[in-house]
């Protein structure tokens, strides 16, 4: 079940980040959505924090979603 909810919670940072200009901005929002994707999991939200805002940040280097 934990595995699904790390896939969805990538799928919607990915997606609400190509609404952003900078990597800035994708970053602060993939950290908020993995934190609150994490505490609803039940995992570490300062994990879940850090792995959205990493995914947020660089997501226009790895997808053409962001762009």
């Amino acid at each position: 079940m934990a595995k699904h909810a790390w896939i969805l919670a990538a799928v919607a940072v990915l997606g609400l980040s190509g609404c952003l200009e900078n990597d800035m901005q994708r970053g602060l929002v993939g950290a908020a959505g993995g934190a609150v994707a994490a505490n609803a999991v039940g995992v570490n939200p300062v994990t879940g924090a850090v792995v959205g805002g990493a995914i947020g940040a660089t997501c226009d280097q790895y997808s053409s979603v962001c762009r």
